[in-house]
């Protein structure tokens, strides 16, 4: 099943003509600029936060808890407002143009908030009522079956599981066709499998046009889903990058060498390679950086010297740092 969207209608001729230029010149679909965040009580959530999310894309937050992921999309979707700095969505002010703004944003929350003697089917409806939106029954059956709920759109929430009940806040989400998504640990406490269901209609989203952006602890997610990535600690958002470039830039690649005759220890002669022997001695690991381009990986030298030596490979494979371990590295070097 597919969901699909009718945008939604601009406020006024102007806003139109302003949406229409935003459109035409490329610009991106979230802008934020300078945002800082000081709770009551002098705690600084968002220090100096500037980023600029591109329409169509999906765009993963990551960052470890009290890092300031929450906090940010609270300010982006207007729920919290900023110490100083601004943020516009879709070209629109979203303190002075909030009505506008937060008109274009679908959001799930962390936290599961619905109302238990409220049907499936009433409280998304009611979502869509809440922005002003026609009632559209065909639609609501859409983001209904493509979330797998439709069976249990009479239901009472509080007779749905907990990955049923997160179905019903991304439909909520989706009720009244935003242009962008927020999804605040979307997958948090539901299983592999509707987790790659929800995958599956989060690129349905994208494909039509709608702007993703994911927090989430699941780093597989990010790596599964995003175009680019970005990395907030304390507040900070300390790294923007394409997820391609970033496992570029920050992987490192392990080369495994698999030996005919098991060795006891690496032999004096590889010891500059800085190698290490498997347990079973029947292996050889050597790590590299990928970025050394100039000045190369070495690898043609370890392979040479293996040859004087006379240790013979019989097979060897290479493995990339997965997105976990380079998220890991980023936080232990900033601590």
């Amino acid at each position: 099943m597919t969901i699909s969207f009718n945008h939604l209608p601009t406020a006024t001729p102007e806003a139109g003509a302003a949406l229409g230029e935003a459109e035409a010149t490329g610009s991106p679909m979230i802008q934020v600029e300078q945002l800082d965040k000081v709770f009551e009580g002098g705690f600084q959530a968002l220090k100096n936060v500037s980023l600029e999310i591109q329409r169509g894309e999906i765009f993963a937050l990551l960052g470890p808890n009290g890092a300031g992921k929450t906090t940010l999309i609270s300010v982006i979707c207007g729920l919290v407002r900023a110490s100083s700095g601004t943020v516009r969505v879709d070209g629109h002010d979203n303190v002075a143009d909030y009505r506008q703004a937060r008109a274009m944003i679908g959001l799930v929350p962390q936290e599961l908030t619905n109302e238990a003697f409220t049907t499936v089917w009433d409280t998304v409806s009611f979502s869509r009522g809440l922005f002003g939106k026609p009632r559209n029954p065909v639609h609501i059956e859409n983001v209904l079956r493509a979330l797998t709920l439709w069976e249990k759109r009479n239901n009472r929430l509080l007779e749905l599981s907990g990955g049923m009940k997160r179905r019903v806040l991304i439909a909520k989400a989706l009720a009244h066709e935003p242009k962008v998504l927020f999804l605040d640990e979307p997958t948090a406490g539901v299983d592999v499998e509707l987790r790659r269901e929800m995958w599956e209609v989060v690129r349905q989203l994208r494909d039509q046009g709608v702007t993703i952006i994911l927090t989430t602890h699941y780093i597989e997610e990010a790596e599964e889903m995003a175009d680019r990535i970005g990395v907030i600690l304390r507040g900070e958002l300390v790294l923007v990058e394409e997820k391609a470039a970033l496992m570029r830039q920050l992987g490192r690649k392990e080369l495994t060498l698999h030996l005919d005759h098991a060795l006891e220890q690496v032999p004096a002669a590889l010891a500059g390679h800085d190698l290490a022997l498997s347990e079973d001695g029947h292996a050889l690991v050597y790590t590299y950086d990928v970025t050394r381009q100039e000045e190369g990986t070495g690898i043609a030298g370890l392979l040479a010297d293996l040859e004087a030596t006379g240790i013979r490979v019989k097979d060897l494979h290479t493995r990339q740092s997965s997105l976990e371990e380079i998220f890991v590295s980023l936080v232990r070097e900033r601590a």
